[in-house]
């Protein structure tokens, strides 16, 4: 059985071009959703996922309503084919269930794959020229210190509060706490 999936990303977006190929596809059922592509909690998806038997196969107008990045496309079709269950796309003209179909899905797989590993290899190359020429990278410390050592000095005065010093400092409380691990009890009165 074919089962067709509809998202637009806004309320005022219409369903209607997406229905029309879907059900000119022949969808028996379809679910329709407007949703995000990047939220990862979609419950018509779900809804559809669970509706879904071995053997059937999920219908998409284009492949960016399954999902909003190759990667969550991938793992997707691939919890799909886990499922025995194929996957077709109209726009793009891609269809697990047949071996053309699985062997395109499967040369976008690799070209993902080989994409993350050429940025990997790009960021580990920066970052060994960077600290080869003495950088250190990350974000700078919100906290240097002296503001540190005010930030001791002002706690040890009961009647200022975390929160004050925070402010004072221009960080959140947050960030005292984590460069003094117990608050004002960790200060040496």
């Amino acid at each position: 059985m074919l089962v067709g999936y509809a998202r637009v990303s806004t309320q005022d977006q219409n369903l209607s071009l997406q229905l029309d190929a879907l059900k000119e596809a022949g969808c028996h059922k379809i679910f329709t959703e407007k949703a995000s592509g990047a939220q990862r909690e979609r419950p018509e998806l779900t809804a559809a996922l669970n509706y879904m038997h071995p053997g059937d196969t999920l219908v998409v107008w284009k492949l960016d309503r399954l999902a909003r990045s190759l990667k969550q496309l991938i793992e997707t079709v691939e919890k799909l084919e886990d499922q025995q269950i194929g996957f077709q796309s109209l726009t793009e003209a891609i269809n697990t269930t047949t071996s053309g179909g699985r062997l395109i899905f499967h040369i976008f797989a690799s070209l993902a794959e080989f994409e993350r590993s050429i940025i990997k290899e790009r960021t580990l190359a920066g970052l060994s020229a960077a600290k080869k020429l003495g950088r250190v990278g990350g974000r700078p410390p919100s906290l240097k210190a002296e503001d540190l050592i005010a930030a001791k000095a002002l706690l040890k005065d009961h009647n200022i509060t975390v929160e004050e010093v925070a402010k004072r400092l221009s960080v959140a409380p947050s960030t005292l706490y984590r460069h003094l691990p117990g608050g004002r009890s960790s200060i040496d009165i």
